[in-house]
Parts: C-alpha cells; structure tokens; sequence
C-alpha cells in the first residue's frame, strides 16, 4: 500500500519503467561504454538508438548519451534509467572502484524515471559500491525517484544462484526498487528471494540469437518482470528483429521458437550496426 505522495511518485516513474499492463518491461542497455569505451554496435549510437528505440519500454543510458546521442524527437515518452556509477574502464584490473558520478538533481533534471548504480558483492570494494546504492537511495527516495541496484559480477564471481542471489537479497535489503541481475540455475528461488522488489535480467555478452531468445524466456517464465538487454541486440547481425523477438518473448509469452520467426521475418530489413 502507498503511504505517502513520495510513494505515488515512486510507483508512478515504476510504471514507466515497467508496464502495469502485464507487469513486463524490456529496456534496452546502451551504457557499455562508460567503461568500455567505443563498443561495436554503438560506434554510431544515435542511429542505433533511434533504429531500435521504438521497440524499448525503457532505455538504459547514461548522461552523456542523453546529452550528444539521443534527440527530444527520437525520445519522446519513453523513460531512461540513468547509470549514475563510474569510475574505472577495461584497462584497470579491477572494475569494482565505482563512486556516483551523476548527483540526484541531475537526474532530476534529465527528468529521469529511475536511476542506477553498480554493487560488486565479493570484490575488494564491496563495502564502497554498497555505500554508493545506499547514498543514492537515500538521495533518491527524498524525491520519489527509484533506483534500480545492478548485480555486477567480477571476472573471477561465479553467476550461480548462491552468489547471485546473496547480491540480489543485498540489494534488494539496501532499498532498491528494481534489482538487475543474471539469469542461473533454478532462477524462480531467486525471484522469491526478493519479492516482491521486481527482478531484471541482463543480457550479458552477445551470444546467438536462440540462446538470447531461451535464456529472456527462462527468465520471464521464472518469475523476473523482464531483460535489460544490449549487446544481443544491437551486436546482432539483425537487431530489429532480435528486439521484436524479445518484446515478443517478454510481453507476449512467446516461445523462443515463435519468437525466432518473428526474427527471420525480420531478416529482409536487417542492418547491422557498426
């Protein structure tokens, strides 16, 4: 039950983010290189957002592809989840030496619906990146603004249930709103872990189409309220239709089977994304 008009606002930008309808969302990541640098598939961001931005609920972004990538026209309605995290890049060993980088009232002012921060359980800088979601939730919450916890993982963590859902229970006991994670092994315990805080699934690195369309399906069927998928999209060599596959798995319960022929269909408009 909501108890405040903070609430209201909260569960309103929620809303957003993810559909009331049928309590699904697909966001679609274009974060990547606030780490990585240029990324294959976003070398020319502004096209490939605007190709694939009308088959998103949410576009997971940063501040600075907001500013120079994405045009009022092209984003109309749609909501961004703005990574407010950062601090480190490929180059460095460990990637976990995150602080926040964007403050709350620049959120705010880029009227964002959620905002989202990295946590790396079981990395020498746990405790900081913990802090840094506990900070920005208390920031957040002061103006109604969700915040959506990742489950970053190191090289060497394993993506099994027992850790990932540690992390995601973390999480979830700090105050985030939404919790992003990967998909494991008896999944549904992870879910059931958190409810009723809902659960997002990461694409993770780009695989085959196939493999991306099961694991979006698995994950749904056990119980998450939908993917925040990149890579696998916009790396594929047919990225409009990978993304109405998705949508298709997502919101219209589709086997990964009738998704894939939504996705050949789609093979006659394919543009691979440089």
């Amino acid at each position: 039950m909501l108890n405040s008009y903070l609430d209201v606002g909260i569960q309103s930008r929620i809303n957003r983010i993810i559909s009331p309808k049928d309590n699904r969302t697909v966001m679609l990541a274009i974060d990547h290189p606030y780490f990585q640098g240029p990324t294959t598939g976003l070398h020319d961001m502004s096209k490939t957002i605007k190709m694939l931005m009308p088959y998103c609920d949410c576009l997971m972004t940063t501040r600075g592809a907001v500013r120079h990538n994405i045009s009022a026209d092209v984003l109309g309605s749609k909501p961004i989840m703005l990574r407010v995290t950062g601090g480190n890049s490929v180059l460095f060993e460990e990637l976990s030496d995150e602080r926040i980088t964007v403050t709350i009232k620049e959120a705010i002012r880029m009227d964002a619906a959620g905002v989202a921060v990295s946590v790396f359980i079981g990395s020498p800088n746990q405790q900081r990146t913990i802090l840094n979601l506990t900070d920005m939730i208390n920031e957040a919450e002061e103006y109604g603004i969700p915040v959506l916890a990742v489950t970053a993982v190191g090289k060497t963590m394993a993506r099994d249930l027992r850790y990932l859902a540690l992390a995601s229970r973390i999480c979830q006991d700090a105050g985030a709103r939404i919790i992003k994670t990967y998909y494991c092994d008896e999944f549904d315990k992870l879910v059931k872990a958190c409810a009723p805080t809902p659960v997002v699934v990461a694409g993770g690195k780009h695989s085959s189409a196939p493999e991306a369309l099961e694991m979006a399906y698995k994950s749904v069927q056990a119980g998450a309220v939908g993917v925040d998928m990149g890579r696998n999209i916009f790396q594929d060599d047919n990225p409009i239709g990978m993304i109405k596959a998705v949508r298709a798995v997502v919101h219209d319960n589709m086997t990964p089977k009738e998704a894939m022929d939504i996705y050949q269909s789609c093979a006659g408009e394919a543009c691979k994304l440089e």
